[in-house]
């Protein structure tokens, strides 16, 4: 395997993963993202409706597909293996799709997830921060602005927007793409307790949350980080539905653990070793997890 130094932006990046795991701190970004820009009603099309979106996006998908097939015959990204690809295809409404965030590239797997199970009809849209889409990292513009994204917003007015397209889309049988983790912790292996707004999508949708974790594994291909290149297996569990019967926040309570119980199993099983947290709140990773949801309630 080549030696290359590490980056020192990666081990800093490392160092304060262990702190904020240590604090139960698991919202909270690690990464030096530029500053986030309001985003105003009229600065988005959402449903990308309007002919120049239509044009952008399709030379946009285009162009991002073949880099990443480049990457991929290069060894700079690696899916292993795709498993339960059937339960992307059993469902036949709209969903939402969850899965844990440990990268940029997350969301580049989990579209060669859906273009695998080659569902007619449906697309897969990703809800991303609002800082990703008015100020989004180098490289990344076009893609931002561009390729099926739900951006939010600190603007009440673009919110309502939001919330009323993504809405539509997923009952016109669309999936969206949730990371209910609430942050991105670089190839940070565990789960991470779960926020509550992809169950509440879910319940006031009435359709399926279909969990994906992503697990990884060293690769022989080092990259200009200095770090060995994962190579992904992509998880995909059976649907979880909402239960008519129950109310909006018990279906939300109920939802968001059965998530989190698979992604512990998928972890616990694919690893061989039980999922412990190196903090100092709870060692109890069960306890851990309803103390932070008990405090995320409306979150």
């Amino acid at each position: 395997m080549e030696v290359r130094e590490k980056a020192q932006d990666r081990l800093r990046v490392l160092e304060k993963i262990k702190d904020l795991e240590f604090r139960g701190r698991f919202d909270v970004d690690v990464e030096e993202d530029p500053p986030t820009y309001e985003l105003f009603p009229k600065k988005i099309d959402y449903k990308r409706k309007k002919l120049s979106s239509k044009i952008k996006r399709y030379f946009v998908y285009k162009a991002m597909t073949k880099v990443v097939e480049n990457m991929q015959k290069q060894g700079f990204f690696q899916i292993k293996e795709i498993r339960g690809i059937e339960n992307l295809r059993a469902v036949k409404t709209g969903a939402i799709l969850t899965c844990n965030h440990f990268s940029p590239a997350d969301s580049f797997a989990m579209q060669i997830a859906f273009n695998t199970a080659k569902i007619r009809g449906k697309r897969m849209y990703r809800v991303i921060r609002e800082g990703n889409y008015t100020n989004p990292p180098k490289g990344f513009e076009a893609v931002m602005k561009y390729c099926d994204t739900l951006p939010l917003s600190q603007n009440a007015q673009t919110m309502k927007k939001f919330l009323k397209c993504t809405n539509e889309l997923i009952q016109e049988g669309n999936f969206v793409l949730i990371y209910p983790e609430g942050s991105m912790w670089w190839n940070y292996r565990k789960p991470k307790p779960l926020k509550n707004g992809a169950y509440r999508f879910a319940t006031k949708n009435n359709v399926p949350v279909i969990p994906f974790f992503i697990t990884m594994e060293d690769s022989e291909v080092i990259a200009p980080d200095g770090f060995p290149v994962q190579a992904f297996t992509i998880h995909i569990a059976e649907p979880i539905y909402p239960d008519p019967n129950l109310t909006l926040r018990e279906n939300i309570e109920i939802m968001k653990q059965k998530n989190f119980d698979i992604w512990k199993d998928i972890y616990e099983n694919f690893y061989d070793k039980k999922l412990v947290y190196n903090t100092k709140v709870n060692e109890n990773t069960e306890e851990l997890v309803k103390i932070y949801a008990d405090n995320s309630l409306n979150n």
